[in-house]
């Protein structure tokens, strides 16, 4: 018999420093997850990605157990770690922050892949040269 599933949490947080501290602690508390159980096992999880954010689906099933799915980064802090700058541009149409080549599109869209609804690679990279245009990243 299959559990039921009481609620759907999602979260991003930084890979490998979950902590029990806000904005963690309470939602999961709420959710009536063991804090101190899920923080432990996020961070041995994601102690290889150490500098990005992870989004994660934390699913609650109703006799309090819980599984969790790791996402890719966002594509925002991957186009950002790419240009090596710590946020994008203000006014994204007059002040730009970096350029991006081709080929860092590629890669970044590449790792995407599986959590974009992308029919192809070149779809994929249409989205991720969106996503940095409207940053104020210029695509080379």
């Amino acid at each position: 018999m299959a559990k039921k599933i009481a609620k759907k949490l999602k979260l991003q947080i930084p890979a490998g420093k979950a902590t029990p501290a806000p904005p963690i602690g309470p939602a999961l508390g709420q959710a009536g997850i063991n804090i101190g159980d899920f923080v432990n096992k996020f961070n041995t999880a994601t102690k290889a990605m150490i500098g990005d954010t992870l989004p994660v689906v934390i699913t609650v099933y109703e006799d309090r157990s819980y599984d969790f799915i790791l996402k890719t980064p966002p594509t925002a802090s991957m186009i950002l770690k790419a240009i090596g700058q710590e946020k994008g541009s203000g006014k994204p149409n007059t002040v730009k922050v970096g350029t991006i080549t081709k080929a860092q599109v590629k890669a970044i869209a590449e790792k995407k892949m599986v959590d974009m609804n992308a029919n192809d690679i070149n779809a994929a990279m249409k989205m991720v040269e969106g996503a940095a245009r409207s940053m104020g990243v210029e695509v080379k």
